[in-house]
């Protein structure tokens, strides 16, 4: 596996709604895409390259001094190749480099996975947000992370 990591241009959405539509029961749109890479200069998006393929991707928005992860994703054929924490580690070091001292994410309870591989990375619930998702009502699992010590 030689994955490596770029910033997520137009060229990559072919790639990325193909995972993204195999991910998520709402998909984004193309459109949501593209503005979030062109039109958002809180955002940055990132896609795991393997060879030519798009293995993964990940965004977030940085806001003052938190990194707001909005979304990861890793293709189902290449999932538990830790593909995932790699992105995640990538988003951190790029919240790092932006001035942040603490991430946060929303995610399913249902999605056991996500939440074993964020707490993994170090990620800790602190809360919900009840009925968040509005395609199921489902409600969200609020989570942070410290990126430097607390003193």
């Amino acid at each position: 596996m030689n994955i490596h990591f770029i910033p997520m241009e137009k060229s990559h959405l072919d790639g990325v709604l193909e995972i993204e539509n195999q991910s998520f029961p709402t998909p984004w749109s193309r459109n949501s895409f593209a503005h979030e890479i062109s039109g958002n200069d809180f955002a940055y998006y990132v896609v795991a390259m393997d060879g030519s393929r798009v293995a993964g991707y990940a965004g977030m928005w940085v806001i003052l001094d938190e990194g707001h992860i909005t979304t990861i994703a890793v293709h189902p054929s290449r999932r538990r190749c830790r593909i995932g924490e790699s992105i995640l580690n990538n988003l951190i070091n790029e919240a790092k480099k932006r001035g942040c001292v603490r991430m946060t994410l929303e995610v399913r309870p249902s999605n056991f996975g996500a939440i074993e591989l964020y707490e993994k990375i170090g990620f800790a619930s602190f809360g919900v947000r009840p009925g968040y998702y509005s395609d199921t009502g489902e409600d969200a699992v609020i989570m942070w992370k410290e990126l430097y010590p607390v003193s």
